[in-house]
């Protein structure tokens, strides 16, 4: 009987209720069998969980704190609606601007747990030289389709540390195609140290810029880093 249970649980692939199936206990069939389902359910939502923090490939902030000190957003969104994804619903985008070590990355990190632990949509994290250099591989692989499928199945894509590292024209087209993919369709986080003027430093072509901007903006959220680096105050501190 035992083996016959298992063998059944195993083919509608009730994993918890095969292996613990037995350690239920209960005074009636009804709630013996709404333990079960109940812990099935749960467990696969653990599952899934656990799936999408791998494949968010998120930077792990565990115990970090964040501090809204100089923040500034140009917006009526609160910091209640960054921090809970609530943008994502209205597929809009963040744009985290500010200095080297200021918690640009830290809040876009945050912002992406909290939407998978909350809401377990789909997030993938990226710096900005990551996904150029996989999309410029793809392109010589021809497995670029491959990516924007991934791409077109997110519901938040994080794009860290734009302006750190210039663009290839080839690289610069590729990112704006994955863009395109994402406007109206899904919400994106860029974190950035560079004003919109100074992204044609980046992209080095004016009309491509331009292009880029303008889709990304739309639909968007500006928040303004105003303050001192963390690295730096702790390094002082340090001294």
């Amino acid at each position: 009987m035992k083996e016959l249970i298992e063998e059944h649980a195993k083919r509608l692939k009730l994993s918890w209720i095969r292996e613990h199936y037995h350690e239920v206990e209960a005074s009636s069939q009804e709630e013996f069998l709404l333990k079960l389902f109940e812990k099935e359910i749960e467990q696969r939502k653990e599952r899934k969980l656990n799936l999408l923090i791998k494949q968010s490939l998120l930077p792990d902030i565990s115990g970090r704190q964040f501090d809204w000190d100089g923040i500034h957003m140009n917006s009526d969104l609160l910091k209640e609606d960054v921090l809970a994804g609530r943008f994502i619903e209205r597929k809009e985008n963040l744009i985290l601007y500010g200095g080297v070590g200021v918690g640009k990355t830290l809040l876009a990190s945050l912002c992406g747990w909290n939407t998978i632990h909350q809401t377990q949509r789909k997030v993938r994290f990226y710096t900005m030289a990551q996904l150029v250099n996989q999309l410029l591989e793809a392109h010589e692989k021809g497995t670029l389709g491959k990516i924007y499928k991934q791409i077109e199945g997110l519901d938040l894509l994080i794009l860290d540390e734009l302006g750190y590292v210039p663009l290839h024209k080839q690289g610069a087209e590729l990112l704006f195609q994955v863009l395109n993919l994402c406007y109206e369709r899904r919400s994106v986080i860029v974190t950035t140290n560079l004003q919109f003027g100074q992204w044609n430093h980046i992209f080095g072509d004016p009309i491509l810029t331009e292009a880029f901007i303008d889709r990304l903006i739309h639909y968007s959220h500006l928040l303004v880093f105003n303050r001192e680096s963390f690295r730096h105050k702790e390094s002082l501190l340090n001294r």
